[in-house]
Parts: C-alpha cells; sequence; structure tokens
C-alpha cells in the first residue's frame, strides 16, 4: 500500500507484507510473516477492519452460511476476459457490529457458477469519520482446474476522512496470492491386533493415509 499525491506520485508512505497461509483439514487459518519492513505510512493507519478486510472481505467468496446476511440481484449476463458471466450486485442485508461486509458487483461464471470476480468496498459499522475504506477489484482464476481462486486485489481510490482535520488521501494497493499449494489429508497410524502364527510372528503395524 502506497500513499500517493493529487497527481498519483508516489510520497513515501508505504506498507508492505509477505504472509504464508495455511489452513489446516479442520479449515483453522494459519499465517506466518515471513517478510515485514518497518511501516512508513505517514498520513493513515492500518485499522484492525483494514486487517479483517485484508483476510476475508477483499477475497470475498460468498458461501451457502452466508447468503442469509445479503441482499443479491441478478444484473445479467456479461463477459470478464471472454468468460461467460452471470452479474450480481450484492449487499449485506443488516450490519452487525464487529462483522465486516462486502458491498458491491460479483460475477459468477456460468459454467461451474463459481466467483470470478468482485468489485466493490468494504462495510460495517465504524465511525466514518476517522475510519475509510477503499474501493477494490479481485480477479480470481481457475488455480487447480476446477475452483477458482484469488489472484490479485487491486485498489486505486482517494479516501475522504473528516474528523478533527479533515484529509483527502490517495491510496494505492496492490495484494498478490500466489504459490498455491494443495495438501492431503494427513497421516495416521493405526495400530493392528497381535497376530500369532505357528512362527510366532511377532505384533504388526498397519499405516494407513
Amino acid at each position: 500500500m502506497e500513499e500517493l499525491d493529487g497527481g498519483g506520485n508516489p510520497t513515501g508512505g508505504k506498507w508492505e507484507e509477505i504472509a504464508d497461509i495455511i489452513f489446516t483439514p479442520e479449515g483453522k487459518r494459519l499465517e506466518k510473516v515471513v517478510y515485514a519492513p518497518v511501516v512508513n505510512l505517514q498520513h493513515i493507519q492500518l485499522s484492525p477492519e483494514d486487517v479483517q478486510d485484508l483476510r476475508s472481505v477483499q477475497p470475498f467468496v460468498l458461501t451457502t452460511s452466508e447468503i442469509g446476511d445479503y441482499n443479491i440481484d441478478y444484473l445479467g449476463p456479461e463477459k470478464v476476459d471472454e468468460i461467460g458471466c452471470f452479474t450480481f450486485s450484492v449487499k449485506p442485508k443488516k450490519m452487525v457490529k464487529g462483522k465486516r461486509y462486502f458491498e458491491g458487483q460479483i460475477w459468477v461464471d456460468d459454467r461451474d457458477y463459481q466467483i470470478v470476480k468482485t468489485n466493490g468496498k468494504a462495510v460495517g459499522l465504524v465511525d466514518a469519520k476517522t475510519n475509510q475504506f477503499p474501493k477494490f477489484e479481485t480477479y480470481r482464476e481457475q488455480i487447480d482446474g476446477k475452483y477458482w481462486f484469488p489472484t490479485y486485489t487491486h485498489a486505486d481510490d482517494t479516501l475522504h476522512f473528516k474528523g478533527p482535520v479533515p484529509l483527502n488521501q490517495r491510496i494505492k494497493m496492490t495484494v498478490k496470492y500466489q504459490d498455491y499449494k494443495h495438501y492431503e489429508g494427513r497421516s495416521t497410524i493405526k495400530f493392528g491386533d497381535v497376530v500369532e502364527d505357528k512362527k510366532d510372528t511377532p505384533a504388526t503395524v498397519t499405516k494407513k493415509k
């Protein structure tokens, strides 16, 4: 993330981080930061909501459990990079304090019925005078020949803060999701029964994957 002047030129304020993300078989998210130079943003700072948006809203997936939280309206067919898609407007029905939501448009491919693009912003119950969040676009690619995963998020927007000292700050943000790897299920050891034959064969251990 970079702070820009009105003409779109970097002013020196910057935040950068590289992290390895692992999901356990139980669905638990583990994050290990591998590169994080000192943050030198000069006019804005990252809030807990910004971090939450990076993790869950910008790579937005509309799961079965979340559908009931949103009003979803069909807008019509459209192509994204020659991919036939259905376009939908998505907006939260109501907001719960502490939760973050996506508001904008999604493009769902007309063959696999999976999201290939999102365009919008993160919303929630926060003080709008001191908390502003950029509009963004996230693109997805078919990584394993079956599922679509986010590969790129981009934002270039001006944030309008209305606090004691009003501030209009343009920012540019790029998030890259790469090096996807598929981890197989964990191995388990199963201890078998004692097997004895005429030669007094010792106990055996069988390994299952």
